[in-house]
């Protein structure tokens, strides 16, 4: 087998590259109170160009309150983005959070036996807004449960 090479799909993801930063709105969850907090988002590329690799903190009050990684790929298959979400809940990232390109919004979902998930992350040149919702297992519907935005610092 041929090893695939960075497609358009990767390039499109090749645009988070760079550090980020921005105010966050928590709703309240099973994990925690909600509130307001700062986000950190730093993307680079990875794998010999194969991959988008992220690194998250969340500061509230002053102090680091979680941290996450991140790791998405173009499934060379189904073209899909794939995502997968290490953090420090802990939880075992599979399956991946799955998507789309829709213009310059990546949507992807996930769903696990914890509940299910949307990400919907927004690009504009140096702004990125990201929007997740949960439905939480025993719920009908989708409820937001963060909204950041974010402006590339680098």
């Amino acid at each position: 087998m041929e090893m695939p090479k960075p497609g358009p799909d990767h390039a499109r993801l090749t645009r988070f590259v760079g550090a980020w930063s921005g105010d966050e709105q928590l709703s309240p969850s099973p994990w925690g109170a909600g509130g307001v907090a700062i986000g950190r988002f730093a993307f680079r590329v990875g794998v010999d160009g194969t991959a988008l690799l992220q690194d998250y903190e969340e500061e509230k009050e002053g102090q680091v309150a979680f941290r996450g990684h991140g790791v998405f790929i173009v499934d060379p298959m189904s073209h899909d983005i794939a995502w997968w979400w290490f953090d420090s809940f802990g939880f075992a990232p599979d399956p991946p959070a799955r998507g789309r390109w829709d213009g310059d919004t990546l949507r992807m979902e996930k769903h696990t036996p914890r509940g299910a998930a949307r990400y919907t992350f927004v690009l504009d040149g140096d702004a990125l807004r990201l929007r997740i919702e949960n439905r939480f297992a025993g719920q009908d519907d989708y409820v937001e449960f963060m909204r950041g935005d974010y402006r590339r610092m680098r």
